[in-house]
């Protein structure tokens, strides 16, 4: 079940639609294909074993993905393995409510590379496979040396081939579509269409397009292929001009209703689409501003998912991370401190709780220089100290002063300001002199001068074996200790 939250608050449900592959019964549901473990992986330095492999994708079935992209099996036997053991578990366990993951591998398109993928695959209870092929003028002439008749004829040949094996479930995927001329676009689309793809994947493989423009791609494409209101069309939507969240979405809004995406949008070069960003913008906005649409993500998995990946792939995520950061609930202007102490949501568009944070009954707020009065009365009051008005005062002065030479006010700060400056408690003795004589013989000679709270002086010598053994001796003699 998918929670949604209506224009007027009102929380209710909606079922997952049953899986068809080539159709969605529900218009306004959004499939959601995570490529974490494929594309995500691609990232320098992400690499994986098959065991953390199946960890995440048992995790990935928790969150509630429809399609678990689990390799590319051709690329190495470690990969191979990795896809099967995804398939055989964790695309054959279905809960209560029917729900089972289907499973999909990238191959390229040859007989190999999909007999391969297929071999890995065919153990689940919904196999995907995913051919791809570039389809721009710049990869065709130099990384492929093939006309577009050479492409088109590979392309429609390779989709009966998977055909042919007994796989129902094929999504063509078309590598650099973003830059590829438009009717040749359309030509090879309506062929795959012709030779049995149910999914079309539209690859904006070097995330170059605006988003403006990705809406009329994918406008276009369902306006001139024919067959295309037969099939899913996919949006896969890379980062690096930073537009991959607002492309997907875009992507959504125009009518492809699979998006792909990765956790903590990890992925080649600049990464991927964000999975929890896209997903929480469509639970946040989806009804008010995107024509009601939803996925099928339990979202209160997502923070416990996004920890697993950047532990798994070593690609850490920066404090100011959308969603899943850790700052992304955090507060530290004083003006921002206030509101929320009134009401959470005058700065919060999300409930902590709604990606897996435990339940707090406070706001998350830093202290540090630009907090105010009102944040640090909250946050003393916590910590079980009720002061007045003019102590509240006192304390304040002291902790601004603090906090200018810290990033942050600790709650043991707090407790040494509350104690220095408002408990006022009167010192016994005070330190009024010290003497100290040592040198090389291993002992030394200690001359202390305190000071009582009535003004009575004191005087002790003594000798010991160091400077500070020999103060304390004559400390000692003097308290009596």
């Amino acid at each position: 079940m998918a929670a949604k939250t209506s224009t007027n608050g009102t929380h209710y449900s909606r079922s997952r639609p049953e899986y068809i592959p080539n159709r969605i019964p529900d218009p306004h549901y959004v499939r959601i294909l995570d490529t974490t473990l494929r594309d995500g992986e691609q990232a320098p330095g992400a690499s994986m074993v098959s065991s953390q492999k199946l960890r995440i994708a048992r995790q990935l079935a928790k969150l509630g993905v429809d399609v678990i992209e689990g390799g590319f099996p051709s690329a190495s036997q470690e990969d191979f393995n990795a896809v099967k053991m995804i398939a055989q578990e964790v695309g054959n366990n279905c809960d209560a409510d029917g729900y089972v993951p289907v499973i999909a591998a990238l191959c390229r398109c040859n007989e190999k590379d999909i007999a391969t993928a297929w071999e890995a695959l065919k153990y689940a209870k919904r196999p995907r496979l995913m051919p791809f092929i570039a389809v721009s003028p710049i990869h065709m002439e130099y990384k492929l040396n093939k006309t577009k008749e050479e492409v088109l004829q590979i392309a429609k040949d390779m989709i009966k081939f998977a055909r042919s094996l007994g796989c129902s479930d094929i999504q063509f995927c078309s590598e650099d579509a973003a830059r590829s001329d438009r009717e040749f676009l359309y030509q090879i689309l309506e062929e795959v269409i012709k030779a049995g793809a149910t999914t079309l994947g539209i690859g904006d493989t070097v995330g170059i397009t605006m988003p403006f423009e990705i809406r009329q791609l994918i406008a276009d494409i369902k306006a001139n292929v024919p067959g295309a209101e037969n099939v899913i069309i996919s949006m896969h939507c890379h980062n690096d001009l930073g537009h991959a969240t607002a492309n997907a979405i875009e992507a959504a809004q125009a009518g492809a209703m699979q998006l792909e995406v990765t956790i903590n949008g990890i992925g080649e070069r600049a990464g991927n689409a964000s999975l929890e960003e896209v997903v929480m913008a469509l639970k946040c906005r989806g009804d008010q501003v995107l024509g009601g649409l939803y996925t099928g993500i339990n979202t209160r998995h997502l923070l416990k998912t996004s920890k697993m990946v950047e532990e798994f792939s070593g690609m850490y995520l920066q404090p100011h991370k959308a969603v899943v950061g850790d700052n992304a609930f955090l507060h530290e202007s004083g003006v921002h401190q206030a509101g929320l102490l009134k009401h959470r949501a005058t700065y919060e568009i999300m409930s902590p709780e709604d990606i897996g944070h435990e339940k707090s009954s406070g706001v998350n707020m830093v202290l540090g220089k630009l907090s105010g009065r009102q944040a640090l009365k909250s946050r003393l009051k916590e910590l079980g100290y009720e002061l007045r008005d003019e102590e509240v005062e006192s304390v304040f002065r002291n902790f601004k002063a603090i906090a200018e030479k810290k990033k942050r006010v600790t709650d043991v700060d707090l407790k040494a300001l509350v104690s220095n400056q408002v408990s006022h408690d009167e010192p016994i003795w005070k330190l009024d002199g010290l003497q100290v004589t040592c040198g090389t013989m291993g002992s030394s000679t200690a001359t202390i001068k305190l000071v009582t709270s009535d003004g009575i002086t004191h005087v002790a010598c003594s000798v010991g074996v160091g400077p500070v053994d020999s103060a304390y001796k004559a400390i000692n003699l003097i308290v009596k200790v």
